[in-house]
Parts: C-alpha cells; sequence; structure tokens
C-alpha cells in the first residue's frame, strides 16, 4: 500500500510540473510549493531535471514541423544561399544567441540557484507576483514582427530574460514571451520562439546532469515512481502546450497574472 502511494505521489507530481512547464506560471516554483504544502520531500536536483526532459520531449513533438522546416531550410542555406531559406537560418542563429546568457549563468552559478530553491516559499511568493506583474504589462499587446523580422537586438533580450528565469518562481516561458511581446512580436512568434528556446536550454541541462541523475542515490530505489512521474509530465506538457497555444491566439494573458497574485500572495501568507 505504501509502495502504491508513493507512485501516485510521484505521478502527481510530474502531472503537476508537466501541466505548469509550458504555461507561465513557473513549474520550479509550484513543484517546490507542492512539495512544500503536501509535506514531500524530494533531495536534490534529479527528479525536477527527469521531469523537465519529459516536457522537452513533448515541446518537441508539438513543434515538429517547425524543427523539421528550420533543419532543412538552415541547410540548404547554408550551402545554396537560397534567399528565401535566409530568414529560417537566422531564426536558428537568433535562437543560438538567444540560448547563452541563460546557458552561462546556468553553469556558473548552478549552486546558487540550486539553493534559492531551499530558500523558503516566501521567496517563490514573490517571484510569482513579479511574474504576474509582467503578464499584466504585456496582457493587451498585438505586436507585428513574424520570424523573418527578428533582430540580433531581440535575441539578446529575449535570452536575457530566459536567464532571470532561472530563479524559482520566475517562469521562464512567462519571461520570454513578455519579452518577445514587449519588443512588438506577434503572439505567435512570441510563443514559437520562447518553446523553440526551451529546447537548447533544456536539452543542455539534461547533458551537463545526466552524471548527477545517475549518481544519485534515490534514483535505483525510486526507479518505477520516476519512471511513473516522467510518462505524467510527457503527456501533461503535451496537452498543456496545445491549451496554451490557444489561450495565446486569443490574447487571455490576464488570467494567468490573476493566478500568479493568487497564488503568490498565499505563498507568502501560508508559506
Amino acid at each position: 500500500m505504501d509502495k502504491l502511494f508513493e507512485i501516485l505521489k510521484y505521478l502527481f507530481l510530474g502531472l503537476f510540473q508537466g501541466f505548469t512547464e509550458p504555461i507561465p506560471i513557473s513549474s520550479s516554483g509550484h513543484l517546490v510549493l507542492a512539495q512544500h504544502f503536501l509535506g514531500i520531500e524530494i533531495e536534490g536536483m534529479s527528479f525536477e531535471l527527469f521531469v523537465n526532459t519529459a516536457s522537452l520531449i513533448a515541446v518537441l513533438l508539438v513543434y515538429r514541423q517547425d524543427l523539421s522546416r528550420l533543419a532543412f531550410n538552415g541547410i540548404r542555406y547554408i550551402s545554396t544561399r537560397e534567399e528565401k531559406s535566409k530568414a529560417d537560418f537566422r531564426f536558428i542563429i537568433y535562437l543560438i544567441i538567444a540560448t547563452i546568457p541563460a546557458g552561462i549563468i546556468g553553469v556558473l552559478f548552478d549552486d546558487v540557484i540550486a539553493g534559492i530553491f531551499k530558500e523558503g516559499t516566501q521567496l517563490i511568493g514573490i517571484t510569482l507576483i513579479v511574474t504576474g506583474i509582467a503578464l499584466w504589462f504585456i496582457r493587451n499587446l498585438r505586436g507585428r514582427k513574424n520570424d523573418a523580422q527578428l533582430t540580433l537586438k531581440d535575441a539578446i533580450i529575449i535570452g536575457l530574460a530566459q536567464a532571470v528565469a532561472l530563479i524559482p518562481g520566475i517562469s521562464r516561458s512567462g519571461a520570454t514571451i513578455v519579452a518577445a511581446m514587449g519588443l512588438g512580436m506577434k503572439q505567435e512568434t512570441a510563443l514559437r520562439f520562447s518553446f523553440l528556446l526551451f529546447i537548447p536550454i533544456s536539452f543542455g541541462g539534461m547533458i551537463l546532469s545526466f552524471s548527477d541523475i545517475i549518481s544519485d542515490p534515490n534514483f535505483s530505489s525510486l526507479f518505477i515512481p520516476y519512471a511513473v512521474a516522467f510518462i505524467g509530465s510527457l503527456v501533461a506538457s503535451y496537452y498543456s502546450l496545445k491549451w496554451f497555444m490557444g489561450i495565446m491566439a486569443r490574447g487571455n494573458l490576464k488570467y494567468f497574472a490573476f493566478y500568479c497574485f493568487i497564488a503568490g500572495a498565499l505563498a507568502i501568507i501560508f508559506g
């Protein structure tokens, strides 16, 4: 019975992380809050990295056509310099550039970031409110920039926004979408750039932390619960992202701002 309860506990955490990963409310912050208020303690970072990998696979599935097009046109531009493939080639370059700030900060300050997770729920409550304020400011923006109109400046600013989102409670998707829409991008372009940007930073984190996952003393004993959480996160991330794409198309970001205000306040009061 205890084993079944443990599996259900990890399934819930996987579903919870997967659902919150694509939407702009900070999955890392919510995972900390869920563990705190449910009295669940998971040592180390391997669990979060494990379920984040599931979310990465979900993003790859949702954006598989965009990825195929970018890869094909990127290679074609390099080999033929065909003008109509240039926009996709530049898009790839800007994704690489935007990945650099979070990549550098993540490597240099990994221990500091891990320590922030242990600072308590009040800090996450504050950063959730900050996320809500940012979402509120851009809730009515309707940009005009499409994929072909992105600039180097746009890539750098969005990359810096993603680096700020390494702080628990600051949503990665929220920070990058806020930056992108603040720079005048269309909702569709902002969303695509944000989640394609998630791929290299998530993949890099997975590679760098692979040894930590394998050496985690909890990994072998909790392989089945971790596997169940992985599947839950994969399914939840896929459908949550599909749902969020529809919300972005309708411009209903204000509801996420309201949610962050409420969740942040509750975390501060009851944490």
